[in-house]
């Protein structure tokens, strides 16, 4: 018996949202009943906000709670905030979905991203996910597609082809595709390390360097073409003090501001562990 936690058992026995809507602006769907589970979800969209989502699913208890946390969770915001939702982002609203019920989650998502699609006429990529790619089906029994596998592994950090099952439920059948989705996993995660040996750490002493080039190359210039200026004061490990100088420091929202674009351009350029600090005059 699967342990569930209070919100999967309330969305299940309570769900929220069930239905159709007639006018629908975009409706998606994920799924088969051939395969046991099949979703479908209706949404309403005025000035690019998810007014109203409702859904219809045949599946088991954690497919409900699961599509009905979803449409909670969209209902009232802005479709680029929408397209930004993961699958963990719903069973983690859930508190949490045993390993075998994890497929649910992705269920979900993956209605909402084809109903986005649709909206957009295929125009638009799901927090960059989607990927014309890959498209081919790699577990026949479910019909689970490579591009699905990947986003799986991708936004769930899956390591094993047990993972791969619980999350798709491709090999969960027959078996016959495990070999296939092991050398998916492989390459995945050697393309990983591989983008990651790209970036080698740098010493303390390359570092300081590297954080004085991109401030007086990058950052000093963008500041100045606004009157405002910035001084590096002190750099210990990922701590860097600055001061902002000229306008930058006029006001407590300009700084925040700059501070936040300070930050970021050295977190892009050197390490995203970079946290800045300003002074205050």
């Amino acid at each position: 018996m699967w342990d569930y936690t209070e919100e999967v058992l309330d969305h299940y026995r309570n769900p929220r949202n069930v239905g159709k809507i007639d006018d629908a602006d975009a409706v998606g769907e994920a799924g088969s009943l051939a395969c046991g589970d099949a979703l479908k979800i209706y949404l309403k969209i005025k000035d690019g906000v998810v007014v109203d989502a409702k859904f219809q699913t045949f599946g088991c208890g954690s497919a409900v709670a699961s599509s009905s946390m979803m449409t909670e969770m969209i209902i009232g915001k802005p479709v680029e905030e929408v397209k930004k939702l993961t699958n963990k982002d719903i069973a983690d609203a859930l508190g949490g979905l045993p390993p075998e019920k994890m497929h649910c989650s992705v269920m979900g998502h993956e209605a909402l991203e084809d109903a986005l699609k649709n909206y957009y006429n295929d125009e638009i990529t799901f927090s960059d996910i989607n990927s014309d790619s890959a498209s081919k089906v790699v577990c026949t029994c479910f019909n689970v597609t490579e591009k699905q596998i990947i986003d799986a592994i991708r936004d769930n950090n899956l390591k094993t082809v047990e993972d791969v099952t619980n999350y798709t439920k491709a090999g969960g059948a027959c078996g016959r595709c495990k070999g296939t989705i092991q050398n998916i996993i492989d390459t995945y995660l050697n393309k990983e390390d591989s983008q990651k040996a790209e970036k080698p750490k740098l010493s303390s002493a390359q570092k300081i360097i590297k954080i004085n080039k991109v401030i007086e190359n990058q950052i000093a210039p963008e500041l100045q073409k606004d009157g405002g200026d910035i001084e590096l004061v002190d750099i210990d490990e990922n701590k860097v003090y600055v001061k902002l100088h000229g306008r930058c420091s006029q006001c407590r929202n300009s700084v925040l501001t700059l501070k936040a674009f300070v930050e970021q351009t050295l977190k892009d350029a050197i390490d995203k562990d970079i946290e800045v600090i300003n002074i205050e005059q």
